[in-house]
């Protein structure tokens, strides 16, 4: 918000990166305009260059050496722009550059040429944060680096420097941004020096190169157990290439020792139950239950296990339920080096079963030596539900729910209902209602407005049972998806997050509206963290690939895809993405066939058969194209069929102005397909067409 200063003069908060070509002045006059054309190409390419240009929320000040770039939309943007420079700069190995951020007041002023301009404190401390920097190096105040480090994205990336002497004897704090792929993580050189005049003054010069090269290393080393610390890196190379944290565990299925098959469902809560109050601990880093289901409870292979899961410890166990009594047999295990670490047996009374589960989770997190906060504490020990009918409707309804379709998301809906009745206050059951009704729209044949009003009503409730509960913020997260408010739901999720670290399906859900307003590396740094503490997760590892394509990262989005089919070739969510990689590869033909296989899995489902429709129609094929735009037609005389997908059909078949009709109608629909059309691939050729264009920013834009 603009201020007015004692002055007069109007400031305002600005986001600054400031750029600078290294060894500018020694070049050639015709290679300094040769690189600066090329620095120009490489920033006006970036998403975040576009996006801020595009919503008037950015000004471009040549700086005659290389730029500063003012971002008036949000303090996150000058990094991921820098995050985006540095990384096609690697295609660029001539065009060296340093670069620094500060976020801080700014004022628009009127040049020479009498053409509007920008100064500032803001953009001169920007500078200065540079002047630190050498080659490669993303340099942050330390302002910029406090915003930043409450997200849990951003801190395995800052790296504090201490001080920095810049202009007039000026000492600044200044913090290293880099990641495992982005950055330089090489102790700036004139903070070398001033560090070296502080600790060896009198060193002669050919000291200076081994002192260097023993401080790297050891630099390198206190930065490698910081990132293990931490537990993550927001960008990363293939998972396999991460170390395995000491503090990891995957909580295995627990065997059913009851003569009652039925008594699965309860097997599978108490396993669940321990996991998920695992998961509360930040200091741990927890494998989700979708993916330690693939697996025995007493398997031989732990040591594979583990490197599967990307941990070091596992925890196997059993339960025996007898009318109202309970016995629980757990034993905690380094798979890596098979050495039993604790074990125990509990016999209780039925009522007492969420104080054992308790017990375990705490026992366990003292064992693997995770610090504990207050909150957590309190968060472990809290008991769900006192109902234990409730809680055994509640986890079949769980159950079903995760098949993900429209009949089992039904007849979970019909399982929460009764646990609810059971237990009025019970504020997960609430969380499963209302996540089963807005999955409804996307799996089953009910429009968007049909889940909502029911999901809204049992949200509110169970925040108001209990707004400290991670779950019920995500499936608020995902409401706001589906109303197309994609910032309420971006701060949502990360509430959720925040409460819990480990939930994977909190990070998944996130990647979605970060995607919808553009944010493409955010949204890809969450969907690896989903696939880091849900591994074998389908649904999490297919939704991964469409990111990937919506970043129009394609080769990536078929690798993931493939990836997903290995798990299992039967799955159609995978299919349908795969198909959309090949498609805008060039592969068309293939890509028809793998729609195809989509539609043949999922009971010709229209979103499967739009894809198959587009795809003919791109291929010049127009009556197999009309052919299924009638056959989905057909299907809305008995069921919600969504106007996006008609969209894409019209669209690809030069039908523009019908397809924006749709997507309008779609718009008042809601939804989670048409929250994307802003980087939707598949509507490039509406770009530019002035109806489309205000329905973008009204799909996007601030509610």
């Amino acid at each position: 918000m603009a201020s007015t200063s004692p002055s007069g003069v109007k400031l305002e908060i600005g986001h600054v990166l400031f750029i600078d070509i290294v060894g500018y002045s020694k070049l050639l006059i015709t290679e300094q305009s040769e690189l600066l054309r090329r620095l120009s190409d490489v920033v006006r390419e970036t998403e975040q260059f576009r996006s801020a240009e595009a919503e008037g929320k950015l000004v471009r000040l040549p700086t005659g050496d290389g730029m500063a770039l003012v971002f008036r939309n949000s303090p996150e943007a000058p990094v991921l722009c820098a995050m985006e420079i540095a990384k096609a700069l690697k295609n660029h190995p001539k065009l060296r550059v340093r670069m620094g951020v500060h976020s801080g007041p700014v004022n628009e002023i009127s040049d020479l040429n009498e053409q509007a301009n920008i100064a500032g404190a803001g953009i001169n401390i920007a500078q200065r944060v540079m002047d630190c920097a050498d080659a490669g190096h993303i340099l942050l105040s330390k302002h910029v680096a406090e915003d930043l480090e409450h997200y849990p994205q951003w801190q395995p990336c800052l790296h504090d420097l201490g001080e920095c002497e810049v202009k007039h004897g000026v000492r600044m704090s200044v913090v290293n941004f880099y990641t495992d792929e982005l950055g330089n993580p090489d102790l700036p050189e004139k903070l070398r020096r001033a560090k070296e005049m502080q600790t060896t003054p009198a060193a002669p010069a050919s000291d200076a190169k081994p002192a260097r090269r023993s401080r790297t290393l050891i630099a390198a080393l206190v930065i490698a157990a910081a990132a293990a610390a931490v537990g993550f890196y927001v960008f990363t190379h293939q998972p396999s290439s991460k170390p395995i944290l000491e503090k990891s565990i995957a909580v295995l299925p627990f065997d059913n020792l009851s003569r009652d098959p039925d008594n699965a469902y309860f097997c599978e809560g108490v396993q669940d139950e321990i996991l998920t109050r695992l998961a509360k601990v930040a200091d741990l880093k927890v494998i989700s239950r979708t993916s330690t289901q693939h697996f025995k409870s007493t398997p031989e292979n732990l040591p594979d296990i583990a490197k599967q899961l990307g941990v070091t410890n596992i925890l196997e166990g059993s339960v025996q339920k007898a009318s109202d009594r309970v016995r629980v047999n757990v034993q905690l295990i380094n798979a890596l080096t098979d050495a039993h670490l604790w074990a125990d047996t509990y016999d209780r009374k039925l009522t007492d079963i969420f104080a054992v589960e308790s017990e375990i989770a705490k026992s366990i997190a003292e064992m693997l030596q995770a610090r504990l906060t207050g909150s957590e504490k309190s968060s472990i020990a809290r008991t769900p539900t006192v109902n234990p009918e409730a809680y055994e409707l509640y986890l079949k309804g769980r159950f079903f729910a995760e098949k993900r379709t429209g009949a089992d998301l039904r007849k979970s809906i019909e399982y929460y209902d009764q646990a609810i009745a059971k237990d009025p206050g019970y504020p997960l059951a609430y969380v499963g209602l209302a996540d089963s009704n807005l999955l409804l729209s996307a799996y089953g044949t009910t429009s968007p407005k049909e889940s909502i009003t029911p999901g809204k009503a049992a949200l509110k409730k169970a925040l108001e049972l209990d707004d400290s509960l991670a779950q019920a913020h995500a499936s608020s997260g995902l409401l706001a998806t589906l109303e197309l408010d994609p910032y309420r739901a971006i701060s949502e999720l990360e509430r959720a997050i925040q409460l819990n670290p480990n939930y994977a399906t909190a990070h998944h859900w996130l990647a979605r509206p970060l995607m919808a307003i553009g944010q493409s590396s955010r949204a890809i740094a969450e969907g690896k963290r989903a696939i880091e503490l849900d591994p074998l997760s389908l649904i999490i590892n297919a939704d991964f690939c469409w990111v990937y394509f919506n970043a129009r990262r394609y080769v990536e989005a078929e690798a993931q895809a493939r990836k997903t089919l290995e798990m299992d070739p039967r799955f159609p969510a995978a299919h349908y993405d795969l198909g959309g990689a090949l498609q805008f590869k060039g592969k068309l033909t293939e890509a028809i066939a793998e729609f195809q296989k989509s539609a043949d899995l999922n009971n010709d489902d229209q979103y499967s058969l739009a894809m198959l429709g587009q795809a003919y129609a791109r291929q010049g094929k127009t009556d197999e194209a009309q052919k299924v735009l009638a056959r989905i037609r057909e299907q809305a005389k008995s069921q919600y069929v969504s106007p996006y997908g008609l969209a894409i059909v019209l669209t690809a078949l030069g039908n523009k102005a019908h397809a924006i009709d749709e997507l309008e109608r779609g718009y008042d629909d809601a939804g989670f397909y048409i929250s994307l059309i802003k980087v939707d691939p598949f509507f490039d050729d509406l770009r530019g067409d002035p109806r489309f264009e205000a329905l973008v920013q009204k799909v996007v834009g601030a509610k």
